[in-house]
């Protein structure tokens, strides 16, 4: 394939969430041409599945420059810079106007998810000429037809928020972990809404210490309030929660700050069980419940629940891209570039330098990771960061070299200092999440009404969806 008919192929984008909207937004203003597939039956599908929780930043953070541009022509008013939207909040009045524009609309593919991605005519393994190849991506509808779309360049945004940790220890599922999957939720169940039958007097397990696990611990405590015989066990695999109960009033995004706050008087009146060091090491179900033996402070464990939630934090599929030229970190498996400026045994969340096209690249030009998945298994992603990285790749594939190389972004800090991370001795690794808390009393923004981006969490998104990384 020559240069020329390589460049007239569309960019393809993997996910039409949030970072994957923004980026074929600043791609339609740089004149190239977008295509992006979206798993999910409507774009931001996975941000819709935690609807009912509220995101710590405010509007302000949330939509992206270039998908705003698209918008304000249409009549589409902006939401309250100051206010602190829900998943369903930041879909219904921003994400599903940005993807019904003409713009977006004739450009956006749902019920779509790739299957794999590689250079056009050549395996992993042919180097000659493969600068000069474009991509090739294999997908697969909601009616089961496999079809190949040809791109001159791939942008993968779609995310981690489907692929989270295992509940075993070591990053291996427990046994038994697979044949338990009727009793274990996502991250971030909707504890008083639609699931609340699956809750309500019943005992929860809930592993994790992120703020996934935070939203819904606090969820049930509120449940446990009105629905007698409601058990909550909460199981982290270091000794503290003290990095989770976190910054306070230090937090310069008051909500998450709020979380962590409520969270720890909870566990100090008793309202629920903390159980520190704990090891999942299998998981026997039964017919209405399921055993769950292990240790905890290296002593015997063995509870009986009738669910678990899994908030343990995520790790990107890269099954997909196989036979793509990757330069991942071999720790948090991010770009090796970026992977030193996130790795959370190093970093929180308000100390990740802005970062753009030269930081996202691989060996393979014209390949990039953005958004939750180009963090790894790193946590505390925000939506603004994945909006300057589509901006950067955008003008970097427009050839605007200057443009790509000007990243910028202001960032709140997250109240949790990477100094805090020698509090777990045992590398639990420091995790914040966007996903926040939901409206039961909103002038205290908790839960009642969740996240990531594959906001994408987000994870997956702090501005979106973060992983709950426990690893």
């Amino acid at each position: 394939m020559s240069e020329v008919a390589r460049n007239d192929l569309p960019v393809v984008v993997i996910g039409g969430g949030p970072v994957g909207l923004a980026a074929a937004a600043h791609l339609l203003e740089r004149g190239l041409e977008p295509l992006v597939l979206e798993a999910g039956e409507s774009a931001g599908a996975a941000v819709a599945s935690w609807g009912h929780v509220r995101l710590f930043s405010p509007w302000r953070y949330d939509v992206d420059a270039a998908a705003r541009r698209l918008l304000e022509p249409t009549g589409w008013t902006a939401p309250d810079a100051d206010a602190l939207p829900t998943g369903r909040e930041l879909v219904e009045g921003y994400l599903a106007p940005l993807a019904a524009t003409p713009q977006i609309a004739s450009r956006l593919r749902t019920g779509t998810r790739v299957l794999a991605v590689a250079r056009d005519g050549a395996d992993k393994t042919r180097s000659l000429g493969r600068e000069r190849r474009g991509y090739r991506v294999r997908t697969v509808d909601a009616a089961g037809r496999v079809a190949d779309v040809l791109a001159r360049a791939v942008v993968d945004a779609s995310g981690t928020y489907d692929t989270s940790n295992p509940l075993g220890v070591s990053g291996l599922p427990a046994a038994g972990e697979s044949e338990a999957a009727p009793f274990v939720t996502g991250p971030l169940p909707d504890v008083l809404g639609a699931q609340r039958d699956r809750f309500a007097g019943r005992h929860t397990l809930v592993v994790g210490m992120g703020h996934s696990a935070a939203n819904t611990l606090l969820s049930l405590v509120e449940l446990s309030e009105t629905s007698p015989g409601t058990t909550i066990t909460w199981a982290i695999r270091g000794g503290s929660a003290r990095r989770l109960f976190g910054g306070g009033t230090d937090d310069e995004l008051p909500a998450r700050g709020l979380l962590g706050t409520r969270l720890r008087e909870a566990v100090d009146a008793g309202r629920l069980r903390l159980l520190t060091r704990v090891s999942v090491e299998q998981l026997v179900p039964g017919a209405e419940s399921v055993q769950v033996l292990g240790t905890a402070k290296d002593e015997p464990l063995a509870l009986d629940v009738h669910a678990i939630v899994n908030a343990t934090g995520f790790r990107p599929d890269l099954s997909m891209l196989r036979e793509v030229r990757l330069d991942l970190d071999p720790v948090v498996e991010a770009p090796s570039a970026l992977a030193p400026l996130i790795d959370p045994n190093q970093h929180s969340c308000g100390t990740v330098p802005p970062h753009g096209e030269q930081v996202l690249s691989h060996p393979d030009d014209g390949f990039y990771l953005v958004g939750m998945k180009s963090y790894g298994r790193a946590p505390t992603f925000l939506l603004a960061t994945g909006y300057e990285q589509v901006r950067s790749v955008a003008a970097a594939l427009a050839g605007d070299r200057a443009a790509a190389d000007a990243v910028e972004l202001n960032l709140p800090a997250t109240g949790v200092c990477s100094s805090d991370l020698a509090l777990e001795a045992d590398g639990e690794s420091a995790a914040g999440s966007c996903c926040g808390t939901a409206p039961a009393e909103p002038q205290l923004v908790t839960l009642g009404v969740g996240v990531p981006a594959g906001v994408g969490f987000a994870s997956g998104i702090v501005h979106g969806r973060s992983g709950d990384g426990e690893d």
